[in-house]
């Protein structure tokens, strides 16, 4: 059985050891991994155990157990937080209750009693956690959240290169009636908003002009054809993707134009339809939807409130190539993010798409100049060498000829794979630059009591969670932990060349209580400042 941690805070050191010697904790299916004498010294040591469980004392020096049961809240919020007290203060249970403290019971603790709470709270955590892995509860919210996930998927469907498996599995897996065709077409649908009148209700209801229109797409095609329809989150386009189960591309075309003049005669709304290419495989869609994208930008010349096939506006070109911009971005993410086979899967791509187009050379050399300007702008964007990254090859631009001995796709993989390792090293320097700079702004503000890791943050315009988890990395230890060297270090320079009082001393290194830097003091160093000065 896994246990729960819990931390134990309390400024008596007698009260602390009792409680731990006391409990059986394991029976109780909690295990202690820390102590604190106060609610600054359990602040450190949170941010570094993440237990489970802190166990408080109300009354404490320096942070009292309300104030680290506030903080606690704040960054830790499904952390359980249990205070005792030796005063019976209907106002402490009041300010208890409004931090969502878990338990709130009064000294001397009975073991009795603790035992119970802590039995309780460990059923709590146990149903938390059941409820969250709970296999029904969880299909419950995967049946709510499914149209959700559909509309995700066909985004990523028109707007990624997704392989035909993964496509295959996610229509089967959203149970969508589409897979498995002779072709596929996409419909781009688009609603002339400035030509919907105002003589119907519904034309004050904007936000409903959509539904109906989808609502009469949807009767027109359920029985004629297996179909998906969803919203485009880039164009702001209705979206219709038609599985062909024959070479029906003409009656489709009859159907869509029937529901354009439907939707005008009952909604009173134009709408105008762009049919783009079909395509043979799933992983083609998003050519296919770019097409239909394409057709509905002719809307200028074939006019509005009908349908527009782009092979009616556009020449069939059966050699056509083009880098496009599906081709550019899946490059441009294998190159930032790599991993080594996922550069060569994207290359391997484009040499693949290149070599089986028949097409003329120059069209070739084209397709390739694309390919150089992707490669070109990332170069730029990282300030790189590019004579590094062309191989000597920039002034001749001898990179073209390379097609011809076959070389063009290994050439391509050694460029990627530079840019990859240099924009890996910039983030490295990148990433060391900041943590510099927030030692750096550590150093100039830390004699301010209310330095914290937002302000840094603030300044560096980082989350606080992955500065915290950064700077952890790069320095090897936690803020918290950082700060507290620096400004105890720096005490003892003063404490060695100055003749300042320590209460100065104190507030000189960033800490409002004598008292507290005190404690901090001795709790690092073994003597109190004063006895320090005295030794040197």
């Amino acid at each position: 059985m896994d246990l729960y941690s819990i931390i134990l805070v309390d400024d008596e050191e007698e009260v602390r050891k009792s409680i731990i010697k006391k409990i059986e904790w394991q029976s109780a299916g909690f295990k202690v991994v820390g102590d604190a004498e106060n609610g600054e010294d359990a602040i450190e040591k949170i941010e570094v155990l993440e237990p489970d469980v802190v166990l408080t004392d109300i009354r404490m020096p320096y942070m009292d157990g309300l104030a680290l049961a506030e903080k606690i809240r704040q960054r830790y919020p499904s952390m359980k937080v249990v205070i005792f007290s030796g005063y019976d203060d209907f106002e402490y249970a009041q300010k208890a209750i409004k931090l969502n403290v878990t338990e709130y019971i009064l000294k001397p603790v009975n073991v009795e009693e603790l035992t119970s709470i802590l039995k309780r709270i460990k059923n709590n955590l146990d149903r938390e956690i059941e409820e969250k892995r709970n296999i029904s509860r969880l299909r419950e919210n995967y049946r709510k959240s499914l149209p959700v996930f559909r509309e995700q998927f066909f985004n990523d469907l028109v707007h990624k290169n997704l392989s035909n498996e993964i496509a295959e599995q996610k229509l089967k897996e959203y149970d969508i009636p589409i897979a498995g065709a002779w072709k596929w077409i996409i419909a781009a649908v688009a609603v002339e908003r400035g030509e919907v009148g105002d003589t119907l209700t519904l034309h004050r209801e904007e936000e409903l002009i959509p539904v109906s229109v989808m609502q009469i797409i949807r009767e027109k095609l359920e029985g004629y054809c297996r179909f998906a329809m969803f919203q485009s989150v880039l164009e702001a386009e209705m979206v219709v993707v038609v599985a062909l189960d024959e070479d029906s591309i003409t009656g489709l075309i009859d159907v869509l134009g029937d529901i354009c003049k439907e939707t005008r005669r009952i909604l009173e709304v134009p709408v105008t339809i762009g049919i783009g290419h079909s395509c043979e495989e799933l992983s083609n869609i998003p050519y296919a939807y770019q097409s239909a994208i394409d057709a509905l930008g002719y809307k200028a010349i074939a006019g509005k409130g009908s349908t527009i096939y782009i092979n009616d506006m556009e020449p069939v070109a059966s050699g056509k190539l083009e880098f496009d911009s599906v081709s550019e971005a899946d490059l441009i993410s294998a190159v930032k993010f790599g991993p080594a086979e996922k550069i060569e899967a994207a290359v391997t791509q484009i040499i693949q798409k290149m070599e089986s187009a028949k097409v003329h050379f120059r069209q070739q050399q084209v397709y390739m100049f694309g390919v150089l300007n992707s490669v070109i702008q990332m170069v730029q964007q990282y300030d790189l060498d590019l004579e590094d990254i062309m191989g000597g090859d920039l002034e001749s631009m001898t990179v073209f000829d390379k097609i011809q001995k076959g070389e063009f796709g290994s050439w391509l993989y050694k460029a990627a794979e530079k840019i990859n390792q240099a924009i890996n090293q910039e983030r490295d320097l990148t990433t060391r630059q900041v943590i510099q700079e927030a030692r750096q702004y550590i150093m100039d503000h830390y004699q301010n009591p209310d330095l914290s890791v937002e302000m840094i943050c603030r300044h560096l315009h980082m989350s606080p969670a992955y500065f915290s988890t950064l700077f952890k990395k790069e320095t090897g230890q936690a803020y918290i932990a950082y700060l507290t060297d620096l400004r105890l270090n720096k005490a003892v320079e003063l404490l060695n060349k100055t003749e300042d009082k320590t209460y100065v001393i104190a507030a000189k290194v960033g800490y409002q209580e004598q008292n507290y830097f005190s404690y901090v003091f001795k709790k690092k160093f073994g003597v109190s400042p004063t006895k320090f000065r005295g030794v040197r």
